[in-house]
């Protein structure tokens, strides 16, 4: 548990594997609580102007990985911001720092499976591009998910959940948080 959680700013990151929803929950958590919304996938993707799966061909993972370090830096530096980070943001200890000092971290985790479904049409995923995805998220789960619950100031399991039930939660969780801190 972060000792940072609620204190001073009022940022929320969303954490998690590729395809766990955070995106798409995070657009409508900031929505309903009238903050900003970044994605840093996204943001690298407009600061370079190049795809990720460039990004990946051309520097590789590590090149991909300093920029996202320094997006995610440059990012939690506001205010009132709901960020949902790239699934493997977490692999930098810098990251997680950040993520941990600067805000609530939200741990969105769903299963391989649902995993699995959820990106199996997802061409702007370069580590899934390969014979056996399932295989690899797997692989990148059993590597991640310690680090995900380590930065982590709530869990929320997503699968076969609705965007509106899980961003229900949230609220309901960090409405909680509050008053435990008050």
């Amino acid at each position: 548990m972060s000792s940072e959680a609620g204190k001073g700013q009022d940022n929320l990151f969303l954490v998690g594997p590729m395809g766990a929803g955070k995106t798409t929950i995070g657009r409508q958590l900031a929505q309903i609580l009238q903050r900003e919304f970044k994605d840093s996938d996204h943001e690298i993707v407009r600061r370079t102007g190049a795809s990720i799966p460039l990004i990946f061909d051309i520097e590789g993972e590590e090149g991909f990985r300093r920029r996202e370090a320094d997006v995610i830096d440059g990012l939690t530096r506001a205010e009132g911001l709901v960020l949902a980070t790239g699934g493997g943001a977490v692999l930098r200890e810098e990251n997680r720092q950040i993520l941990r000092a600067r805000g609530t971290v939200i741990y969105l985790y769903a299963s391989i499976e649902q995993l699995v479904r959820r990106t199996a049409r997802d061409r702007n995923r370069p580590l899934l591009q390969t014979a056996d995805p399932k295989a690899k998220i797997k692989e990148l789960m059993e590597q991640r998910d310690p680090l995900y619950r380590e930065v982590a100031d709530m869990i929320l399991y997503t699968d076969d959940r609705s965007v509106r039930s899980v961003v229900k939660e949230i609220l309901i969780r960090l409405e909680e948080m509050r008053k435990a801190l008050s």
